[in-house]
């Protein structure tokens, strides 16, 4: 005798539901790899994390026991005056460089759009300094700025304004340095930027800008009323990207000063690398860590906020 379907037993019913699942339990069940796997590579790795900067955890002199400290290291970082200078760094390579990109990113993109008969040359131009890999931008620049054969001093002294006696050592000096390696960044990551953009750009409507010709709106109207307004949410997912890469910038300072002269172009990543690879010392590493976790995030949600402003 059967029993009725109220009165199945759970093993029953759940068999029912996987065997004829509903919209939602459909669902869940094709989402359930993706959250594994996203526990597996974003959860895990930060609850570890977490978990280590509550621990005096070093792996030089015998690699001892962890030791249980609590706050301590946070309390250490905010004492830590390196910490704050690489944050300044940091933050500060961000300011210059985010913005730096967006114009010249702007820049690009509206040359690539323009109705060239062969549009291949321009779009390939934007896809190389993209496609580089950060570490070798880093040495090309490097060689670029090098006091005794690199490039820009060569340029400088032929056109008369150093002297090959004095040359001007970019490297050596913190400002220039530090100019040197936003020029770097900014260069390798417009292409990114004008890639986005370009993507935003073609997807505005032709009849817009004829519309506002027959109006007698100028390229500038036009620029200002039509192209900027209707470009906004690309602005806004770049902006997002770039500014979360700008603020984990590791390998183009690496690679150009290591972080020199002195401590003056030391980035917040370079930092946790020295404190983590070099020093061994895991539990204060993974503070760092932390607190340039917390500062992503942050942004992240500033950029986020916005992006639900425009869209109520």
């Amino acid at each position: 005798m059967d029993l009725p379907a109220e009165r199945l037993p759970p093993s029953s019913s759940l068999s029912g539901k996987l065997r004829d699942p509903s919209e939602r339990t459909l669902a869940l069940l094709l989402l359930a790899p993706a959250f594994l796997l996203l526990a597996l590579i974003v959860v895990y790795p930060i609850g570890k994390l977490l978990w280590n900067s509550f621990f005096d955890l070093r792996l030089s002199g015998g690699g001892g026991a962890a030791k249980f400290v609590g706050w301590e290291n946070y309390a250490l970082v905010l004492e830590d005056k390196a910490f704050w200078n690489a944050t300044q760094n940091t933050v500060l390579i961000t300011l210059i460089t985010v913005p730096g990109a967006l114009v010249v990113g702007l820049g690009l993109a509206l040359l690539a759009n323009l109705p060239f008969k062969r549009q291949w040359p321009v779009r390939l131009a934007l896809l190389l300094p993209w496609a580089l890999p950060l570490s070798f931008v880093g040495l090309i620049f490097a060689w670029f700025f090098h006091t005794e054969y690199g490039v820009i001093n060569d340029v400088l002294r032929r056109l008369g304004l150093s002297d090959l006696r004095d040359p001007t050592m970019w490297l050596l000096s913190p400002t220039l340095a530090f100019a040197a390696i936003c020029g770097a960044i900014i260069w390798k990551t417009s292409s990114f930027m004008a890639l986005i953009l370009l993507a935003g750009l073609q997807m505005i409507p032709k009849s817009l800008y004829e519309a506002a010709e027959v109006d007698g709106a100028s390229r500038w109207q036009q620029f200002c009323q039509i192209t900027l307004p209707m470009l906004m949410p690309s602005i806004i997912v770049a902006l997002i990207f770039r500014t979360i890469t700008a603020l984990q910038t590791f390998d183009i300072p690496y690679t150009m000063t290591k972080g020199g002269p002195g401590e003056a172009t030391e980035t917040l990543a370079m930092l946790i690398h020295k404190t983590t690879i070099e020093y061994l010392d895991v539990g204060y590493g993974s503070t760092l860590a932390v607190f340039m976790f917390v500062l992503s995030l942050g942004v992240t949600a500033v950029y986020l906020r916005r992006i639900g402003r425009n869209a109520g």
